[in-house]
């Protein structure tokens, strides 16, 4: 049994839900999300309580079933609260700003790197430049463009030099020894 899948979503104050068939639409305080789901999986709502049920237990619909519930609860979660992620920058000279509402890093290369936000993803800029936080309804899309902002100039293992999410552990390693 999922034990996940099993859990009821409790909906927050100002969160309303419309299924529609596969479509679920979750709108909040913070805007609105909506997906589609597997149609095997049945999305009930009772009194401020989401519940997902699956019709068997074979091992597609076990899989399926602690998944929507989870996809489910990221949206609710999304629109009463939103999702943060936090990156730091190490390094000489490294910084971030904001131009309007797109993030320009300077992170050692010759020319800066522009980043335009998606739909509902705010950024922004603290510690003089070197602390990102990207900020959102969508947890994937908070994710993914984090990870992208990373992926500019990930932390290297000699200097640490880099942009890391916090509290990220960078494993250095010891630079050459010189010969005599």
């Amino acid at each position: 049994m999922s034990r996940i899948g099993k859990k009821p979503i409790d909906l927050p104050k100002g969160v309303k839900v419309d299924i529609a068939g596969r479509e679920v639409l979750v709108s909040g305080e913070k805007g609105k999300l909506s997906q589609s789901f597997h149609p095997d999986m049945v999305i009930k709502q009772d009194d401020g309580t989401l519940f997902v049920e699956r019709p068997s237990d074979s091992r597609q619909h076990r899989a399926l079933h602690g998944l929507t519930r989870a996809l489910l609860n990221n949206m609710v979660i999304g629109v009463s609260q939103g999702y943060t992620k936090k990156l730091q920058i190490e390094g000489v000279g490294y910084r971030a700003e904001l131009d309007s509402n797109s993030l320009v890093l300077n992170v050692g290369y010759s020319h800066q790197v522009r980043i335009e936000p998606p739909n509902h993803v705010q950024f922004a800029v603290e510690a003089r430049g070197k602390e990102i936080i990207v900020t959102g309804i969508d947890k994937q899309v908070v994710g993914e463009i984090s990870a992208k902002i990373r992926k500019v100039r990930p932390p290297e293992p000699y200097k640490g030099k880099g942009i890391r999410y916090e509290g990220e552990y960078v494993r250095r390693k010891a630079g050459k020894t010189a010969k005599l």
